[in-house]
């Protein structure tokens, strides 16, 4: 079928891509994995051939017809399904007490994601971390350099605090355009995201606390002090702070680690 540009479909044809990502999630065979975007089916063959249970998330009609033609009990396979449904929509937290309740478990992901709502996917993966073992994801090369970033570095942002606030991300390799077809306009990378949620560890309360990471990178030029006055947290509240966990009161949030965040978050609770 033609591909659909509205819907950012890019479909991966290089092979040995195809197996690094595959290779890249472990060992399937007592795994539920659910692929996110599966399209014409080249990473799904391989993960059908191999995990224990599939779920497709597809929402292009014809593509998810297919899939339901290709992979069904008519063809001999009993263990995947297809979901028409946006994947903003989809329920992990259902799809993961079902695989805990067979396996003990959770789930494994994996996708190409579409580059137009690439980081409302992966804050919507973040939002159901407690549902998700690991995620293999294909980005554009620009998002897996801020989904990837240390502190002090160029990509370094609101995005790369949030995702690492959740678990471990890791750059695994990049592709050319023409891995695809159609070739997009830019490379694209694949990263793995061991989910491992860090609230407990750093001492802070996950709905406060992502309100004061985007306080904190409101503003990219601004100083950290500023973007917080502009949060209306009072200038004594923020003097204490910074004098409490002895952090530059210049200081940008893009210089700041997640275990400084967390400190000062701590010391403004107290203030």
């Amino acid at each position: 079928m033609t591909p659909k540009p509205k819907l950012g479909q890019n479909f991966l044809r290089d092979e040995p891509a195809i197996q690094r990502i595959i290779a890249a999630l472990g060992d399937l065979s007592t795994r539920t994995v659910v692929e996110i975007g599966p399209g014409r089916g080249a990473i799904t063959e391989g993960i059908v051939a191999q995990a224990r249970k599939v779920v497709l998330i597809e929402l292009d009609r014809e593509l998810a017809w297919n899939l339901q033609e290709r992979f069904s009990p008519e063809k001999g396979v009993h263990h995947v399904s297809v979901t028409r449904q946006d994947v903003l929509q989809f329920d992990f937290a259902a799809a993961a007490t079902e695989a805990l309740s067979e396996t003990d478990q959770k789930l494994l992901v994996v996708g190409n994601l579409p580059y137009y709502i690439t980081s409302p996917i992966l804050l919507h993966l973040a939002a159901h971390s407690a549902s998700i073992d690991r995620a293999v994801l294909m980005v554009q090369r620009e998002v897996a350099d801020r989904v990837t970033a240390q502190p002090g570095t160029r990509d370094y942002g609101l995005l790369s605090v949030t995702l690492q606030l959740y678990g471990r991300t890791e750059s695994l390799f990049t592709l050319p355009p023409e891995a695809f077809n159609p070739p997009p306009e830019v490379h694209s990378t694949v990263f793995r995201w061991t989910f491992a949620p860090r609230f407990a560890e750093l001492g802070v309360t996950e709905a406060p606390f992502l309100t004061f990471l985007k306080q904190a990178f409101a503003q990219k030029r601004k100083t950290l002090s500023n973007n917080l006055r502009a949060a209306r947290i009072t200038p004594a509240q923020i003097v204490q702070a910074f004098e409490t966990t002895g952090i530059s009161p210049m200081a940008r949030a893009e210089t700041l680690s997640l275990n400084q965040f967390a400190a000062l978050w701590r010391a403004l609770q107290a203030s």
